[in-house]
């Protein structure tokens, strides 16, 4: 039983980010928006003073406010200005001015209300949107369980815990540091990581990713990075960039400032013009709402990265998401991303006498003493056909040709053709197809058969490429360093006509810089991608496990091993921008659309300013359907069809 944790003197767990309390109290609303609360007291006052007779007086007290909250705004705007930042401000500024000057100081409070509370309505909107990043921030691993050379076990900061060091897992605790596991087993919640809903099973010798939650009893394992450069940081380090970017449609929003703004001020003009009422100017200065260009298309991206996150698809940048809205061309690399990059036993061919189960069992039970790859495989498929390993009495390997080992009394040869033959004499086995490789056994001296393996396709790539040709891709690339018969053997099979092989790293961004149908999107997962992600106009990284390299170089890393979350990703950015511009485009229309009717005389400036923050709201909302997992409707349609 594991000694029980003291904590280290000198341990501080690091500094984490914020996360806004959804219990906060009232006073403490109070104390983080004062403007609003004064803006409300401030009515709550002229109400009070228009009941009891004194109009005057309350005319004079709100419009002093007004006057006092537009002088803030101005000095506000001057600063941007002087930044070379012009914003929407503007507006505002003027509507409150021009109902002041006019008379209709309730309206000026209304405005100042909407200006005070706009803070609160885009922190509550962004607070949303990022509620998933925020999730993956708060779960940081803070502390550790360092295990010392006398098995006591020390209680410090995950950033303290160096490589090799053994750290202890509790149950019910967030693994610090990327590690190697010790112990026989462990159990543990990878969905906050990589959108795995079950527990992810693992024993002796598997690697376990900082960030993953133990799910049951403790278990032991040795670092293998710092807290620093394990994979849960560069998620974060991924999750920080991403809600820092800006997309280009938000940039987009932001040239729609000044034509808006100009707009408004025209249609405020004519109606005082053709009214002779400087009214009608006050009427429609006031419902000529900003917020869907300030606020919509922000928010509509950081709903969708954060949609993303909770997918297991780390976008780096809303610029990002809305090129995958536009994707035309996919390069996919081959092993690893179309096929699972481990060799399976895809058939078992036994002779003389033997079944295929009784050459599996002597092959694998020769195999098992073995760490390359190829045995691996060969162990993994007696598991699966459930067959029981026999203890070999000897065991040896011969390099780069084979094994030779003693199985329940019999010799037992297992390797290359080459080899087989000088054990067994002449072959006779029918050499294996394009995209397959044979592995040769040889009992007591006798050819006892072969058994096949190859590269498996991933069962979800081509269900994957279908979705993307109905999302908008164009045209589907293979770009593979393997050799062209192997490349070509994959590539039937999923229907990719266009195949670059025996590519080296240069050879295949020469080859994605060819490519004219734009944006092209690459998908791979190894150091030599790293160069070919960097040049497509959107890198995308396969697998957690995946190469550092590779993921730095990438625009999207996909935690999960799982080629289908390129489509996912493909329809949350399409998904996305579309909601941007939604939201962008019809708050400007309903703005338009009241401005116009204020012309008329028939919108009061207090019905108007409270038209204005409807629309406000409801953009807000319409911003924030981007966290909502909804199939593409491109996909239902194409269903619909069959």
């Amino acid at each position: 039983m594991d000694a029980a944790p003291t904590k280290a003197a000198t341990a501080h767990p690091p500094d984490k980010p914020e996360v806004p309390d959804r219990r906060d109290g009232f006073f403490t609303q109070i104390r983080r928006y004062p403007v609003v609360a004064v803006t409300v007291l401030v009515g709550v006052g002229g109400v009070l003073l228009h009941l009891s007779g004194a109009e005057a007086l309350a005319r004079v007290f709100v419009s002093g406010y007004a006057l006092i909250i537009a002088s803030t705004e101005a000095w506000r705007m001057l600063r941007k200005l002087r930044h070379g930042t012009f914003g929407l401000d503007i507006l505002a500024l003027a509507a409150i001015l021009s109902t002041v000057m006019v008379g209709e100081y309730w309206a000026s409070l209304v405005i100042c209300l909407m200006l005070a509370g706009g803070e609160a309505l885009e922190e509550y909107a962004g607070h949303r949107a990022r509620h998933e990043l925020e999730a993956l921030l708060a779960r940081a691993p803070r502390i550790a369980h360092r295990v010392d050379t006398t098995g006591a076990v020390i209680e410090l900061a995950a950033d303290e815990v160096a490589v090799a060091d053994r750290v202890l897992v509790l149950p019910h605790e967030v693994v610090p540091v990327d590690g190697t596991l010790d112990s026989p087993a462990a159990d543990v919640d990878e969905s906050q990581l990589t959108g795995e809903s079950l527990p992810v099973s693992h024993t002796a010798g598997d690697t376990i990713l900082s960030g993953t939650l133990n799910t049951d009893e403790a278990f032991k394992l040795t670092a293998t990075a710092i807290a620093a450069h394990s994979q849960y940081q560069r998620v974060v380090d991924l999750v920080s960039e991403a809600a820092n970017s800006r997309a280009p449609l938000v940039r987009l929003a932001d040239r729609v400032a000044i034509p808006f703004t100009l707009t408004a001020f025209t249609i405020a003009g004519l109606a005082w013009y053709l009214s002779g009422d400087p009214v009608r100017f006050a009427e429609v200065l006031v419902v000529a709402t900003p917020c869907p260009l300030l606020i919509a298309a922000p928010v509509a991206y950081i709903a969708g990265i954060s949609r993303a996150a909770k997918a297991g698809i780390i976008v780096r940048t809303g610029g990002t998401l809305e090129q995958l809205s536009r994707v035309r061309t996919v390069a996919f690399d081959k092993t690893g991303t179309l096929t699972t990059g481990r060799p399976e036993v895809v058939a078992v061919r036994p002779r003389g006498g033997f079944s295929a189960n009784g050459l599996l069992t002597l092959v694998a039970s020769a195999e098992q003493y073995s760490g390359h790859i190829l045995a691996a495989a060969l162990v993994a498929a007696a598991a699966d056909r459930g067959v029981n390993l026999r203890p070999a009495s000897e065991s040896r390997e011969v390099t780069a040709q084979g094994v030779l080992a003693i199985i329940d009394g019999r010799s037992v040869a297992v390797g290359k053709r080459s080899f087989i033959s000088s054990v067994s004499g002449p072959v006779s086995s029918a050499a294996p197809h394009s995209g397959q490789m044979a592995v040769y056994a040889a009992v007591d001296g006798v050819f006892a058969g072969d058994i096949l393996l190859a590269d498996a396709v991933r069962p979800e790539a081509a269900d994957t490429l279908a979705a993307l040709a109905r999302m908008g891709v164009t045209r589907t690339v293979m770009v593979t360093g393997d050799l062209a018969a192997t490349a070509h053997h994959v590539g039937d099979q999923l229907g990719i006509a266009s195949i670059l092989a025996e590519c080296l790293p240069e050879d295949k961004v020469t080859a994605i810089r060819a490519e004219s149908a734009r944006p092209l999107m690459m998908v791979g997962d190894g150091v030599n991608d790293a160069p070919v992600l960097a040049a497509a106009d959107i890198g995308v990284a396969m697998g957690a496990r995946g190469s550092t390299a590779a993921s730095e170089s990438a625009d999207v890393v996909i935690l999960l091993d799982d080629i289908s979350r390129v489509a996912r990703a493909v329809s949350i950015g399409w998904r996305t921008t579309r909601i941007a511009l939604d939201a962008i485009w019809l708050g400007v229309g309903l703005s338009l659309a009241l401005m116009v009717v204020a012309t008329f005389g028939v919108l009061p400036a207090i019905v108007g300013a409270t038209l204005q923050e409807a629309v406000d709201v409801l953009t807000i909302l319409l911003a924030l359907r981007a966290l909502v997992d909804r199939p593409d409707p491109r996909l239902d349609r194409e269903a619909r069809g069959r």
